[in-house]
């Protein structure tokens, strides 16, 4: 059987373009590049949501909470080898009042849930890799969807790696910034989504990275 790797996320998971309102192909999207480079021994599966928390419920928008879809997802896709989690761009939302360190604290309940869901696990152990999303760039205030995220979004996108780092290393959970490894910024229309080249980046660091987790079990 192939490794099964969820890869639950937001809008940058299921691929937004920015240009064009609608979503990255299957040429594109950064789960597809995963797939192809990590090739027929894996099956990566995209769970992106766009508008995804950690935890927290949207007053404007049902069943966006991570916490609340994290059972039936990893039990739907059973056995999981892999879950990679890239979420936290959305609680930094000023409706959510929530500072890096509490946007961590959504997270850690997050995994707690996941890694207590023992029946999806291959091997019934949990492997998690949390993956701290690329920064906001501030001119997102500009943007038309500065009115609606509000202030102080890209301030806290930027302490988000080191918090998630903390939550990675206490939960056990394999870590690694997004912002270190894409270099391209991103794009210049509501400045917080991957552009094409950014989900090149991100697929091409996954899947080093996952290769050597996969290794270091073997």
């Amino acid at each position: 059987m192939r490794k099964h790797i969820v890869c639950f996320g937001d809008s940058n998971t299921h691929g937004y373009c920015a240009a064009t309102g609608g979503r990255f192909d299957e040429t594109q999207r950064w789960c597809c590049l995963l797939q192809e480079k990590l090739g027929d021994g894996y099956l990566v599966i995209e769970e992106g949501l766009s508008g995804r928390t950690t935890c927290f419920q949207d007053p404007i928008h049902e069943g966006l909470s991570g916490l609340e879809y994290i059972y039936p997802c990893l039990m739907s896709h059973e056995p999981v080898d892999l879950l990679v989690i890239m979420l936290g761009t959305n609680d930094t939302k000023e409706r959510f009042g929530s500072s890096a360190a509490c946007i961590a604290l959504g997270l850690k309940r997050l995994v707690a849930k996941a890694v207590a869901t023992t029946d999806c696990w291959s091997g019934g152990k949990a492997n998690i890799l949390i993956v701290s999303p690329q920064n906001i760039d501030g001119r997102y205030i500009t943007s038309d969807v500065g009115a609606t995220m509000g202030c102080g979004c890209a301030e806290k996108s930027e302490e988000l790696a080191q918090e998630f780092a903390k939550i990675a290393e206490l939960a056990g959970c394999h870590f690694m910034d997004a912002d270190a490894v894409i270099t391209a910024p991103v794009n210049d229309i509501d400045f917080m989504h991957l552009t094409m080249e950014g989900h090149r980046q991100l697929a091409d660091a996954l899947a080093e990275k996952i290769a050597g987790i996969f290794q270091d079990k073997e």
